[in-house]
């Protein structure tokens, strides 16, 4: 949509001077079907993701459900980098765990099921050999799949589970993954979970870190555009 593009280009211009680091936790694009892919509105993505590199800032991407065929093919067109499916990172002496969060979602096992075949490596390798018209039409399937799928499940199966997450906390002091779409920071005894948001038709939820204190700035802030 070319508004979310328009607000997510705005937002690097607001952050390029800042010596930003910007993690992006996967499902940046509603599909992937390639690095092959090309249109005028990836191009511009691409070239303001440039920009905002040769600024000093750095840009981090793990794959989530919706674009898990896209790898560092793609990121070396403006130097990104390209995460592994759980990231570690301490600001400021405390312990970060980043995750797409598909992961989390264990109580809903089709869902978990559907994954385990379509990340198969083998059947990712293959499928990039295949003609970009094929996969268009095949994630255009997926995608209607996957919202017959969502009108049928409650919203307790589509969340994610308790255990998972404090499992995920064992070692870190804060989590922060996407994927529910249900933005809020919550307090878990002396640790946190933070949960991103998606981006809307006008807006956006983000997650701004300052580590610049000895106990970092956490915030979930809207972004208008």
């Amino acid at each position: 949509h070319p508004r979310l593009v328009r607000g997510f280009l705005d937002l690097l211009v607001h952050y390029q001077n800042k010596q930003t680091q910007l993690y992006i936790l996967g499902d940046w694009f509603n599909a992937w079907i390639g690095d092959d892919y090309s249109a005028p509105w990836l191009d511009e993505i691409v070239e303001a993701l440039k920009v905002f590199n040769q600024k000093g800032n750095r840009v981090y991407f793990q794959v989530g459900n919706r674009d898990f065929a896209l790898n560092q093919v793609f990121l070396d067109k403006f130097n990104g980098v390209l995460l592994p499916d759980i990231y570690y990172l301490n600001i400021a002496g405390h312990q970060y765990r980043l995750e797409h969060g598909d992961a989390l979602c264990t109580d809903d096992i089709s869902y978990q099921r559907f994954k385990k075949i379509i990340r198969n490596p083998f059947l990712v390798a293959f499928l990039r050999r295949t003609p970009l018209s094929f996969r268009t039409k095949l994630v255009n399937g997926f995608r209607k799949r996957s919202h017959s799928d969502k009108q049928q499940k409650s919203y307790e199966i589509m969340d994610v589970n308790e255990q998972a997450v404090l499992s995920a906390l064992t070692d870190v002091d804060i989590l922060i993954h996407g994927h529910t779409h249900r933005p809020a920071i919550h307090q878990l005894q002396h640790k946190q979970r933070v949960v991103l948001g998606d981006w809307r038709e006008d807006h956006a939820q983000i997650l701004e870190i300052d580590p610049s204190s000895h106990l970092p700035q956490i915030k979930l802030t809207d972004w208008y555009y």
